[in-house]
Order: C-alpha cells, then structure tokens, then sequence
C-alpha cells in the first residue's frame, strides 16, 4: 500500500510541474509578460497607420528589447493612432529626436517598434512624445500598388 501511495505522489508531482511547464510556455507564446512588470517611464508616438500592432508588442532598439507597447489608442484632435511606449528605465538616455517605426518581424511576422535614436543632446523624458514617426506598411498596399504601376506602365 505504501508502495502505491509513494507511486501516486510522484505522478501528481509529475503531472504538476507538466501544468506548470505549460502554463508557462502559454504565457511566453500569447507574450504575456504577468510576472515581469515594466518599469520604466512612458512616450507617446503618434501614427497614421500603426496596422496589425497590438498591445504588448516589443519595443526594439538595434534589435535589442528597450520596451513594450502599453497602450493603442485613437488620438480624437489629430485622428491619428496614439501608442504609448513603455522603455525600460536603464534605456533613459535616448535623444529627444529619435524615431519611431513600426515594423514586422519576418515577411507575415509580429508586428513591433523600432526606435532610430537621433543626435540630440537632450534625452526623451515621461510623457514627452515622438514626433519623428513612420507608419506601419501594408502588404496589400505594397502589392496593389505594384500592380498599379505594372498595368499603367504596360500602357506605354
């Protein structure tokens, strides 16, 4: 009997860390970061199209990770996609003039943000926006407008 109990402990132990190991993995794929919280301050970057960008989504520098976006909104005064940038706090020396794009990872890839730092002396602060912003690209756009410039050149 003791035999099976010690048998029975050890597959619920083993069935546990599974669920664990799951859980976890879950959470790296979905990018849901509940037990890292990002400290740091935030910037708002302004976009005409921000495309599949969704909340969470890194924020890179040279292909480093210096954030997340926090926040997608739409802007009511300028009709534009306001993105709020959480960057970590060690990141706190980026120049006031640098720019923001967003970017996909791969052809069909996770969309992100890349921040180009620029030269200026002074360094973006809590709650200072980015005015240098280039919005997302649009396969389909990209693609029609190809086919546009085929067919109108095929008239010649």
């Amino acid at each position: 009997m003791d035999n099976s109990r010690n048998m029975e402990i050890a597959v619920g132990v083993f069935v546990a860390a599974g669920l664990a190991a799951l859980f976890v993995l879950a959470m790296q794929v979905s990018n849901i970061t509940a037990f890292q919280r990002t400290e740091g301050y935030t910037v708002d970057a302004y976009f005409q199209n921000v495309g599949g960008l969704r909340e969470r989504a890194p924020v890179s520098l040279s292909g480093v990770q210096v954030g997340r976006v926090s926040a997608i909104t739409l802007d009511p005064d300028r009709f534009e996609a306001r993105v709020e940038l959480t960057i970590r706090s060690e990141f706190d020396n980026l120049p006031s003039d640098t720019a923001a794009r967003v970017r996909t990872s791969g052809l069909l890839g996770e969309q992100y943000v890349s921040l180009e730092p620029g030269g200026m002396p002074d360094s973006l602060s809590d709650g200072d926006d980015i005015t240098l912003t280039q919005s997302a690209l649009v396969l389909e756009e990209i693609v029609g407008q190809f086919l546009y410039d085929q067919s109108s050149g095929s008239d010649e």
